[in-house]
């Protein structure tokens, strides 16, 4: 039996992309797409978010500006929204537009990889969304016994 060294134990976790091996990458990713304005974004994005401007009543997947985002997203800052858009882009989860208008617009449209997240992280938001009382009173009964 070969002794494996760990620099070979590193390039296996990197080839077989296995998230409980500390060396592999796509822990990264596990742990941007986990992030909470990543999950809204893309629910924003995808037509399943607030509703959007008169213009675009239509619903359904679509660009949406800059501003328009960050409506829907409240409570993000200008920083964060910025930031998350911009590492979306990176990973080929949606593209940015930029359209010379005066002023400029600069519009948000997930990828066909970004949409395929969406159908998964949609469940997760429904689950929250319909799990919250739940957790809330569970959370009390724990506080309560702490105390």
């Amino acid at each position: 039996m070969a002794t494996v060294t760990a620099a070979q134990r590193r390039a296996q976790a990197k080839a077989e992309y296995d998230a409980f091996l500390a060396a592999c990458p796509s822990r990264g990713l596990l742990d941007r797409i986990s992030d909470k304005w990543v999950v809204l974004i893309l629910c924003a994005l995808s037509g399943d978010g607030p509703h959007r401007s008169d213009a675009d009543a239509g619903g359904g997947p679509g660009p949406m500006r800059y501003s328009e985002l960050a409506r829907a997203l409240a409570g993000v800052s200008q920083k964060m929204l910025t930031q998350t858009l911009r590492s979306l882009e990176r990973d080929g989860l949606l593209t940015r537009t930029v359209t010379p208008t005066v002023p400029v617009t600069v519009t948000y449209q997930l990828t066909d990889l970004g949409l395929s997240l969406y159908e998964m992280t949609r469940g997760l938001r429904s689950w929250a969304e319909t799990h919250m009382t739940t957790v809330l009173a569970h959370r009390d009964t724990y506080d309560a016994g702490a105390s």
